[in-house]
């Protein structure tokens, strides 16, 4: 999008829609009931539970009414078919809804998820089924984990900004299908470092679905009187060198989260020059940010960010807040922190938006928006 100005000048890509829709919330105290057993009544457990800031979930599947834990790898796929496809009808339609577009006048369609694997996909069931045009295109962004939606609202601009024609980005995942046996060394009283990645997993992971509507500036549409965000760009970085610190694992009994405790560490070597360099290329300084929609990994991370941008608690409370009543939704999460600062914050116009993903790789994505 950057190297490509006289494009953006014809047909500039603005986020014009967004919605987000959940399955069944859950208090995470009474989560905490469930897993109190599952991890062998653990000192840390209970620990990282109780400091996950985290008040309530989604969940599609309750381990406390159903065996999920021991479900195969084939039954949780099965089951997210099941899940996945009236989420995301309610997430796409409503999303269109509120940008003033059907679904015939959609060019493009995107699926971010990685908590489930099904072919024909989400992308071609969803399309039929919402009646969006037989020459639609369609991509799957599969399996980038929490950052997906960050280089998704790039590929969607890019997109608005070649054909001219809106394009509609649906992130989904459902990570309650994913929930581990019992571990046989936790409940021998010798704990792993897998035992304690999946203590974390369990304490944070949530479902949810996020869409977006981005389409060219100039055409109609309403916002429910929030700012429109035209994406001017978006960009990446990756340290290599730590790549096994984060990563889903595919297993006989679903997919197993690697989730290292370091990974704030690398985000605090890295996220303040990646924010910078982002700013600096377009001319902004952090005075020029009205907004911050930073994916909420957990409330470390959401400190380490803070400290390192140096941002106020109102600047970061919208991740705080989704944190608090959402958990971790994967690739959802940004975009739910996205809706929730479009509804609860001014964005004045010609002010810029910086948006945050962390995931695999071990990778950081930004994305920059700017006000009209």
């Amino acid at each position: 999008l950057a190297d490509a100005p006289a494009i953006r000048n014809l047909t500039q890509p603005h986020i014009v829609g967004t919605a987000v829709a959940t399955p069944q919330r859950v208090n995470q105290d009474d989560l905490w009931e469930f897993f109190r057993d599952h991890f062998a009544a653990n000192p840390l457990a209970e620990k990282v539970w109780a400091s996950s800031g985290i008040v309530s979930r989604h969940y599609a599947v309750d381990p406390r009414k159903e065996p999920s834990t021991e479900w195969t790898t084939g039954e949780r796929m099965r089951r997210y078919l099941t899940e996945a496809l009236p989420l995301g009808r309610q997430a796409a339609s409503d999303a269109l809804t509120t940008a003033g577009l059907t679904p015939s006048d959609l060019g493009l369609f995107a699926v971010a998820s990685c908590t489930g694997h099904v072919t024909p996909g989400l992308d071609i069931l969803l399309s039929h089924d919402l009646q969006m045009p037989p020459n639609l295109r369609r991509v799957i962004i599969g399996h980038m984990g929490c950052h997906a939606a960050i280089p998704g609202l790039g590929t969607v601009a890019e997109y608005v900004a070649v054909h001219g024609k809106p394009a509609l980005l649906l992130c989904l995942e459902l990570s309650s299908l994913h929930a581990q046996p019992k571990s046989p060394t936790l409940h021998a009283g010798t704990p792993t470092r897998e035992d304690l990645e999946q203590i974390v997993a369990h304490s944070l992971f949530a479902d949810g679905a996020a869409a977006v509507v981005v389409a060219p500036f100039g055409r109609t549409f309403s916002t429910d009187g929030a700012a429109s965000l035209e994406i001017l760009d978006v960009t990446a970085l990756t340290d290599s060198s730590v790549s096994e610190y984060m990563g889903l694992l595919v297993t006989d009994h679903g997919f197993r989260m690697r989730l290292s405790p370091q990974v704030p560490e690398v985000l605090e070597r890295h996220v303040a020059d990646l924010v910078t360099n982002l700013l600096t290329t377009h001319g902004y300084t952090s005075d020029d940010v009205d907004g911050w929609a930073i994916h909420p990994g957990g409330a470390r991370i959401l400190r380490v960010v803070a400290e390192q941008l140096q941002l106020s608690d109102e600047a970061i409370a919208p991740s705080y807040d989704v944190l608090r009543e959402y958990g971790n939704c994967s690739s959802a999460t940004v975009l739910i922190v996205l809706q929730r600062l479009l509804q609860t914050r001014e964005i004045r116009p010609g002010k810029v938006v910086v948006a945050l993903g962390f995931g695999p790789g071990l990778t950081l994505f930004a994305a920059l928006l700017k006000a009209h």
